[in-house]
């Protein structure tokens, strides 16, 4: 699936290493995977070894695994047999979403791409048919044209003209977006972000060709968290730093034994 990301040319093993004909190199790091930065890659905030610790042990407690039962639903879903090419996850975090897909679809391999090193090493090992790359999904992903016959976007930014690339003729794509209502019980008391009121508009103009006669399955389920639950799902995404740690600290320690919160999101599929 992999191209160089300096000159566009084909990839070939080359002992520990990936090797283009132009002799661009990439090293294959010692937990299985491989940095493929372009030139053009922007200095986008990628997330610390903390967020991809706490995201890592919130998501294997089980709390989101209501999505990724219907993502790879969605991704088994009859029409793809004939379509050739792996699964790509943009924006893949710890693989958790990733796994999931490759276990309903026992005939693809998958690629995680994350422009954190720590999201990188997690994927690496999420899956024995998973394979990770650090590279800027803001830049060109270096990935062949139509090499996916499924694209996966989940809580992660949308490049609408590079899922169009990748994406092989008759494939799908899946997006998953939060509602409104998502962890409303903590957004106040944590100074978590909000949700973007425009967000469903933002994400048809991210799309943009893709998004025409999309379906979407609007999708809720309750978590009820322990304290130090709650300060991971805090410290796991674009909230973590928000409240100083001491805040964070005295925060959790006030809450009860057991926080009910609210998960809510769309899951677009195109």
């Amino acid at each position: 699936m992999l191209i160089c990301p300096h000159c566009g040319g084909d990839l070939r093993v080359n002992g520990a290493s990936l090797i283009c004909s132009s002799g661009h190199t990439a090293n294959v790091a010692r937990q299985g995977y491989v940095s493929l930065l372009g030139r053009d890659a922007g200095t986008h905030t990628a997330d610390s070894a903390e967020m991809i610790a706490a995201r890592e042990r919130f998501l294997s407690a089980g709390h989101f695994d209501p999505v990724a039962r219907e993502v790879a639903a969605i991704a088994a879903r009859p029409g793809l047999e004939e379509v050739e090419g792996g699964g790509l996850d943009l924006g893949a975090g710890t693989g958790h979403y990733l796994a999931a897909v490759l276990e309903a679809l026992p005939g693809r391999v998958g690629l995680g791409v994350d422009n954190s090193k720590y999201a990188a090493r997690r994927v690496a090992r999420c899956h024995p048919r998973a394979g990770a790359i650090v590279a800027d999904i803001w830049d060109q992903v270096p990935v062949r044209d139509g090499a996916a016959a499924l694209v996966l976007n989940l809580f992660a930014p949308r490049n609408g003209e590079e899922i169009a690339r990748a994406l092989a003729p008759g494939g799908r794509l899946i997006v998953v977006t939060p509602e409104p209502d998502h962890l409303r019980e903590l957004i106040e008391p944590f100074a978590m972000i909000s949700v973007d009121p425009d967000k469903a508009e933002r994400l048809e103009r991210s799309l943009g060709g893709l998004a025409a006669g999309r379906e979407e399955v609007p999708l809720e389920w309750r978590m009820s968290l322990a304290p130090d639950e709650v300060a991971d799902l805090v410290a796991m995404g674009p909230s973590a730093g928000r409240l100083e740690p001491e805040a964070l600290r005295e925060l959790v320690a006030g809450l009860p034994d057991r926080t009910e919160v609210t998960g809510s999101v769309r899951i677009a599929v195109a």
